[in-house]
């Protein structure tokens, strides 16, 4: 069940969508104030099993995604990975992810182009399944992928793409002055600006 989070920014996004779409699209963002609670392994994977449903090239779903629990062993191995600007919120989470793509296909062993758009289709379908749950799904680069790669022990053959922070909703007064200025949904780009029919449009000089 989504919870009923700042409607009056949302109503504000609404005014800036042209054409209808399902709210789940149009009420999905991206906030970072997290409670600390725990998720269940149910909660958790019915996350996931949302992910495996997402479309891939040839059915290949190259995607992997490594987690880490709050309060777990692992917990350290991909908290140490953040930024600090990230630690600072992503202390709360219940879980971090760390989304992964293979780079070849299994079933051939040559390279797969769309690895990465694949994983994103993961990806999304997550955080959508999570925004329709109430809960906070937040992507992001701001981590050491190097470092991901070396203690998370990533195969040469594949790619580090996002970290997620997952956790349950909670209200922006836990956080930071300046993150809490920062607790809305981001606006969009005009559609004119990044959808284009036919060939790619040339640069205004």
């Amino acid at each position: 069940m989504q919870q009923p989070f700042d409607q009056k920014l949302l109503a504000e996004r609404l005014k800036n969508i042209k054409y209808p779409v399902h709210e789940l699209i149009s009420s999905r963002w991206s906030p970072r104030a997290m409670t600390g609670e725990e998720l269940s392994d149910a909660e958790l994977f019915s996350l996931f099993e949302a992910a495996r449903w997402a479309p891939s090239s040839y059915n290949n779903q190259p995607w992997r995604f490594l987690y880490a629990k709050r309060g777990s062993p692992e917990w350290p191995l991909f908290f140490d990975l953040m930024v600090d600007f990230n630690k600072s919120w992503a202390k709360n989470a219940a879980t971090l992810v760390l989304a992964v793509s293979a780079n070849l296909f299994e079933r051939n062993g040559k390279p797969a182009r769309t690895h990465s758009f694949d994983t994103g289709a993961a990806w999304m379908s997550l955080a959508i399944e999570a925004c329709a749950r109430g809960y906070v799904a937040h992507g992001m680069e701001g981590f050491n992928y190097a470092l991901a790669e070396k203690s998370l022990e990533i195969p040469p053959d594949h790619t580090v793409e996002a970290l997620i922070a997952i956790g349950k909703r909670a209200t922006s007064d836990t956080l930071s002055p300046e993150l809490r200025e920062r607790e809305a949904p981001s606006p969009r780009k005009p559609l004119e600006t990044r959808f284009f029919k036919g060939r790619f449009p040339k640069k205004s000089t």
